[in-house]
């Protein structure tokens, strides 16, 4: 059995939550819309869930989670994705990063280290899977989603894919490119790991069936309440082929006992009633609202810039001509109140893709859009016109003649505190 690595432990709190007073406008991709959480629909489901809960369901459940939520996210599955959900492939988490963790630990035990993402993908992603003992390896994805004929060269034991809607650059992985993929996974044994990010938020296309549903027992399929209800609800999926269902459900129970069974009674009752269909319905029409709004108003504003990845999703992305560019405009956008993600931070080594903004539009009332784009448009236009191309004043300069002496003097006392220290201090770059 291998060991999982050691970690160093990294901050616990948003490096950028402490200047979240001085944003103005919440852009990042990732955000959803938490102010029309369906509190009194939630509500009624957690009093009838503590009112019918029996003595057994108060104390420790099934580390799988509880039967009759199993029963009805296979039921909303079934039906709403097209996947192959059999309850008891089922593993309750509380969210899809988790549910990767486990399924990395369970490999990592099985010494299956090296694991593939879309490159780019979601950047958390990869710090889980490091902490799960797996070595993140990138993939190239292009206008059909990921390169299946690059991942042959790869020599990975498993695969992490958003087919349905890529994050972060909005495609949806072909049919033939799925048809590869379950090649894949048929002809090396791999194991497909498909995160069905935001798949629920559909706009101007017929519904991308999940990836599961082609090969039950070569796809492991996660889901959360993340995007679709709030990330305050720590609830979440695995549909699991039969050989990683007792393994996976074996490191939940090593990690946290189970998850909480009140909330899973609460949220059974939420899908049995209906109550989850209905907040999607509600969602779809607000989001498709604000997406209008944000992609006329970046046409009307930055006619310019190609838009992209708008069919579905809580994001668009607006392609940008370079890496220092992107960069140089997150920082403008951010001193002046506008917060926004690139491509590139998403981006694992060797990535050579486009460069772009992460514009998101699930977190920002619509009547906002149009002043948070002005903004944005004012960071892109002092980054395009800087004589240094990333947005900073040219340093300045002085004549060789005025100056030949002191960089001399300068250049002889370096020398000197080298010597001395005996060591070489690299320049921060």
């Amino acid at each position: 059995m291998r060991r999982l690595p050691h970690v160093e432990p990294t901050p616990a709190v948003d490096p950028e939550r402490g200047a979240a007073a001085r944003i103005r406008y919440e852009l990042r991709a990732h955000l959803p819309e938490v102010s029309t959480f369906p509190r009194q629909a939630w509500l009624r489901s957690l009093r009838n869930a503590v009112g019918a809960a029996t003595n057994a369901e108060l104390g420790y459940v099934d580390c799988r989670g509880l039967p009759q939520l199993r029963t009805e996210v296979a039921n909303y599955l079934g039906r709403a994705r097209g996947v192959a959900a059999n309850p008891d492939r089922i593993v309750i988490t509380t969210g899809s990063t988790h549910a990767l963790s486990l399924i990395g630990r369970a490999l990592t035990r099985r010494e299956a280290t090296r694991m593939a993402f879309e490159n780019p993908s979601h950047l958390v992603l990869h710090a889980v899977a490091e902490r799960a003992g797996q070595t993140p390896v990138g993939v190239p994805v292009d206008t059909e989603g990921l390169c299946v004929d690059r991942l042959h060269l790869t020599d990975v034991d498993s695969v992490v894919v958003s087919p349905a809607h890529q994050f972060p650059t909005g495609v949806a992985l072909s049919p033939d490119r799925r048809g590869l993929l379950i090649g894949w996974a048929r002809s090396s044994g791999g194991l497909v790991i498909e995160d069905d990010y935001d798949a629920e938020f559909r706009y101007d296309r017929a519904p991308v069936g999940a990836l599961q549903g082609l090969s039950a027992e070569h796809v492991a399929y996660v889901g959360s309440t993340g995007k679709t209800l709030a990330p305050a609800i720590r609830l979440g999926w695995s549909v699991l082929p039969a050989d990683l269902k007792e393994a996976v459900a074996a490191e939940l129970w090593g990690s946290m006992l189970n998850v909480s069974g009140i909330d899973q009674l609460a949220f059974a009752d939420f899908l049995r009633r209906g109550e989850f269909d209905r907040h999607l319905r509600r969602m779809r029409t607000i989001y498709r609202r604000r997406r209008d709004v944000l992609v006329a108003a970046l046409n009307e504003r930055l006619p310019g810039l190609s838009v992209s990845g708008i069919a579905a999703g809580l994001h668009v992305v607006v392609e940008l001509p370079s890496r220092e560019s992107e960069s140089a405009v997150c920082t403008r956008a951010r001193s002046i109140g506008v917060r926004v993600q690139s491509l590139s931070q998403h981006a694992l080594a060797g990535y050579d893709g486009p460069a772009g903004l992460l514009i998101g539009y699930g977190s920002i009332a619509e009547p906002a859009i149009p002043g948070a784009v002005e903004q944005l448009a004012q960071a892109i236009e002092v980054v395009r016109a800087a004589p240094s191309g990333n947005g900073r004043a040219p340093r300045r300069t002085t004549s060789a003649s005025s100056s030949s002496q002191p960089r001399a003097a300068k250049r002889r006392a370096a020398g000197s505190t080298a010597r001395t220290s005996g060591r070489r201090v690299q320049r921060p770059a």
